[in-house]
């Protein structure tokens, strides 16, 4: 984890407790509906400003959907995603296919990996039927 920058606010500390009581990821949105029902409110705008500061010190990663949303999750849950650009429907894959990489050592250049994303698109059998039909 990034250990640079300045202490997590207690904002940040909130979306963390959050997103790691749920076994999924959650929209902006969501966490927005769910603070509000624990009385603990906070502005959607103040949660997406706070869940961009997470995902920059590496806490939090982000996965976009073809829809246009974006869902987090706490960096420690290893999750990928097979996701059909058609009707939305995703897909948890089974462990983690790029977790033993190898990454290339450059001379001279540190580079150290806060997290890493997968994220596979095409289409689930019904849509892929439902095209073929089409044609």
């Amino acid at each position: 984890m990034c250990k640079s920058g300045p202490e997590i606010s207690k904002r940040q500390k909130q979306l963390l407790e959050e997103l790691g009581i749920c076994d999924d990821e959650m929209s902006g949105q969501e966490l927005h509906r769910r603070l509000h029902e624990k009385e603990l409110s906070m502005g959607l705008t103040t949660i997406y400003r706070n869940l961009q500061a997470l995902v920059k010190r590496g806490l939090v990663r982000s996965r976009h959907l073809p829809t246009g949303e974006v869902l987090y999750a706490p960096v420690d849950r290893d999750v990928h995603h097979l996701t059909c650009v058609d009707c939305g429907q995703t897909t948890r894959l089974k462990g983690c296919p790029v977790k033993d990489i190898e990454l290339p050592k450059n001379k001279g250049q540190k580079f150290e990996v806060l997290f890493h994303t997968l994220e596979l698109f095409g289409l689930c059998e019904l849509c892929f039927q439902r095209q073929k039909k089409k044609v």
